[in-house]
């Protein structure tokens, strides 16, 4: 058989010299224009790649935790406006203290001393803990403080524990009812937040936290919104490094494994590592910033340009053997693999142009730079692996003669790939029949699966913040804000009675709603004033909120005071579970609303608007896949210029997208933001491998040769490429299971499973329907079996 396989290739030389109509209407041929000057090619390559070095350092990291929604929607620019009039929460470390032994006296005085170092650390603004809490104020006097200079001991002590355990202020707010965790609100600068300054001012937080409360057997975690922002940046960062490494160097081990030579492995290996540095290059130049998608561009470059790379040296390699030269092998190589390249390059932009689709920003500028990416990996990769080749490769006499009888390694994968073919073909009818049955099986447990969001999945679950949340949502119903904005019509002021009417009406909706809790809002003042003080009237009220620090007020009230907020908090669980409890909410506002017309009243914040939207959005994204299904198959018809090819397609492309998501299903997962965008890219790029075995049998079709021959003769010359390719692009993206945030591991296995799955239908499904729709379209026809 390795005979045969030998005299294939010699055969096919002969064939691609005939005129071949081109699948990519010559777009190919801008791989030959730099061969015909390397030299110069390269020298212009330098001067790119510098400038890309400098594009690279103009990027910039987006941490922010609503990136995903960021929309032209009214809802998220309310969302802007509030977190604009009522910026605290942008701004706020929340310290969790946990421990059984908390409120021991010991323990007590460390902790408020604690709470004395926090305030002198550099960035921050002020602080809320249980010792901001105060006494009923005496008359004409300010409240004193609720912890006395000097603490009590003895039973006296443990009825001030009681006190402050019963405190209004605090209890379920700032200490839970149990008493074993504590939560400190720090607000930093919004300088600090916005700027590198967040990192010494959060590692100065963690140092004082081990430096006065380390010895007290007190867990102390840190969460909020600069924590998590902090969090993302640094694995954003250290995922960018891990990726590239693991990646070129997946890519560089298995060429140098199977080709032998270290030229090859560079004709392979390094266009697509150029291909990426130049890609984030531009990228930088186009101001783009860096999220937790656009982290997983430098692995998607290395599957877009990798596979196609492979095929091209394989191509060269084959024509080498067979008894080329250098200049010729290259040339051919890009004239019969090269249309297989821009075609797998225009499905992937396809799948990216489907993502403009998208409700989100953040989505819709993944999708533009993955299709900026495609072009520039489509033009680095069909320029570049024969320049390399040519300059590179050296005695291709010697290394023709040594390869003929020496090549184990490729030669076994053929023998393996010409098992496979001949089985598919031996009874295409049965096979296509069964694949048509298991792909329609799992596309019913694909439609079952519902959307799922969380908070928690966008930030690093293997630091602090996520655990820190957690506790949050155990001891103090949520930490994630649910705000309810309430804006004036003009002529009416904050003071009015008809506008603290309105607050106190929305205040004891949200206090009431199942699910919400730790609700704040001038009513809370109000309120407190009319227990302790006796005294509800408006110019006491305007006293003590003059008397609270600014950016205490500025958590409540706007500073024009034409709005306010009232703000509850919520668990971080799944968006399904949050809509219910969000629609109720607003809901029961009606009531509010009417009574008090002119007052415009909104549920608002980020966990609100995550439930709101974010089934509707990857709903939508979904039915694009499918769309992108048909659009997809058409385009490859239309290319091929076949309507066999635009339905031999179809089902080895809609495979891996079922498979994965009948995993999914059993994993007990739904479809997340980071699952569909996966599936809908992995698409693209999984029909590198049926793209360039079409365009392989294509160039075997010819008169006397039969489509079983056709079928087998293609297998095995694009076969061990195929498998290759797909081992390291499976390598290149299962890497991101190293990563801290959890969207980007299931983005990386799951696109990773996908091509393995793409590589098992190219084999087992694409072989049998391609052969029954060919044997189908010659009995329609009246023609000869052959191939298309």
């Amino acid at each position: 058989m390795l005979e045969k396989h030998s005299e294939n290739e010699v055969h096919v030389d002969k064939v691609e010299q005939g005129p071949v109509s081109s699948i990519a209407f010559g777009l190919e041929r801008i791989g030959l224009i730099a061969v015909r000057a390397p030299i110069v090619s390269c020298i212009v390559l330098l001067v790119l790649i510098v400038g890309a070095v400098f594009g690279i350092y103009r990027i910039k990291i987006d941490d922010s935790l609503s990136q995903l929604f960021r929309s032209n929607s009214r809802e998220f620019h309310q969302y802007e406006e509030v977190t604009k009039k009522f910026p605290a929460e942008e701004f706020d470390v929340l310290v969790v203290i946990e421990g059984k032994n908390l409120l021991a006296r010991n323990n007590l005085e460390k902790l408020r001393d604690f709470i004395t170092d926090l305030q002198l650390v550099e960035g921050t603004r002020g602080l809320v803990s249980l010792f901001s809490a105060r006494q009923a104020p005496a008359p004409g006097k300010l409240p004193a403080a609720l912890f006395p200079g000097e603490l009590p001991e003895g039973e006296a002590y443990d009825k001030f524990i009681e006190t402050v355990k019963a405190n209004e202020i605090i209890r379920g707010k700032l200490l839970s009812e149990d008493g074993t965790l504590a939560l400190i609100v720090l607000s930093l600068e919004p300088e600090v937040v916005a700027s590198n300054k967040l990192t010494k001012t959060i590692g100065d937080i963690r140092a004082l936290t081990k430096e006065d409360l380390g010895d007290t057997g007190l867990n102390v975690q840190l969460s909020g919104v600069p924590v998590m922002q902090l969090e993302i940046r640094n694995a954003v960062e250290r995922d960018g490094l891990t990726y590239n490494i693991l990646g070129i160097l997946a890519g560089c081990v298995i060429a140098i494994i199977f080709f032998r030579k270290i030229s090859f492995m560079v004709a392979a290996a390094f266009p697509p590592m150029i291909a990426i540095l130049l890609a984030l290059g531009a990228l930088g130049w186009a101001n783009f910033n860096l999220n937790m998608f656009l982290n997983v561009m430098t692995p998607l470059i290395m599957v877009i340009s990798f596979s196609d790379s492979m095929q091209l040296t394989f191509a060269a390699r084959d024509r080498l053997i067979a008894g080329q030269d250098k200049f010729t092998a290259f040339k051919n190589a890009v004239l019969v693999v090269g249309p297989a390249c821009v075609l797998t390059h225009g499905t992937a932009g396809i799948s990216f142009i489907a993502l403009q689709f998208s409700d989100s920003d953040l989505i819709r500028k993944f999708g533009e730079a993955g299709l900026a990416a495609t072009i520039i990996a489509l033009v680095a990769v069909l320029s570049l692996v024969p320049v390399f080749g040519v300059l590179l490769v050296r005695n291709e006499k010697v290394f023709a003669t040594k390869f003929q009888s020496a090549d184990a390694g490729v030669q076994a994968l053929r023998n393996f790939c010409y098992w496979i073919a001949v089985r598919m073909v031996g009874r295409p009818g049965l096979f296509s029949l069964i694949a048509l049955l298991f792909v329609a099986g799992l596309g019913v447990i694909y439609a079952n699966l519902e959307p799922r969001y969380r908070l928690a999945d966008q930030v690093p679950d293997k630091r602090q913040a996520v655990a820190a949340s957690d506790r949050l949502d155990a001891k103090l119903t949520g930490a994630n804000p649910v705000n309810v904005l309430i804006q004036f019509p003009k002529g009416e002021s904050l003071y009015s009675p008809e506008t603290l009417q309105t607050i106190a009406d929305v205040h004891a909706v949200v206090e009431k709603a199942a699910g919400v809790g730790n609700v704040w809002s001038v009513e809370t003042l109000r309120r407190w004033l009319a227990e302790k003080a006796g005294s509800a009237d408006v110019a006491t009220l305007k006293e003590y909120v003059s008397l609270i620090p600014e950016h205490l007020v500025r958590r409540f009230i706007d500073a024009e005071q034409d709005a306010v907020v009232v703000a509850g908090r919520v668990p971080d669980k799944d968006s399904s579970q949050l809509l219910p409890i969000v629609d109720k909410l607003d809901t029961e506002l009606d009531a509010v609303r009417k009574k008090h017309p002119g007052y415009e009243v909104a549920v608002t914040g980020l966990a609100a608007i995550a439930a709101r939207n974010s089934a509707g959005m990857i709903e939508k994204l979904n039915r694009g896949l499918t769309v992108e299904f048909a659009l997809v198959a058409i385009f490859i018809g239309f290319a091929f210029r076949s309507w066999v090819v635009m339905f031999a397609c179809i089902l080895p492309g809609i495979f891996p997208v079922v498979m994965s998501g009948t995993v999914l299903w059993a994993m007990g997962e739904g479809l997340q933001f980071a699952s569909v965008v996966a599936l809908t890219v992995s698409f693209g790029l999984g029909l590198s491998a049926t793209i360039h075995f079409l365009n392989r049998l294509r160039l075997e079709s010819k008169p006397g040769v039969g489509s079983a021959l056709a079928v087998e003769r293609a297998t095995v010359l694009v076969g061990p490429a195929l498998i290759l390719t797909t081992v390291v692009l499976a390598c290149g993206l299962v890497v991101t299971v190293f990563s801290d945030l959890p969207s980007l591991r299931l983005f990386g296995w799951l696109s990773a499973f996908s091509m393995v799955m793409a590589l098992v239908a190219d084999l087992f499904i694409l072989r049998p329907t391609a052969m029954w729709l060919i044997n189908l379209h010659a009995r329609l026809q009246g023609a000869d079996k052959r191939a298309i």
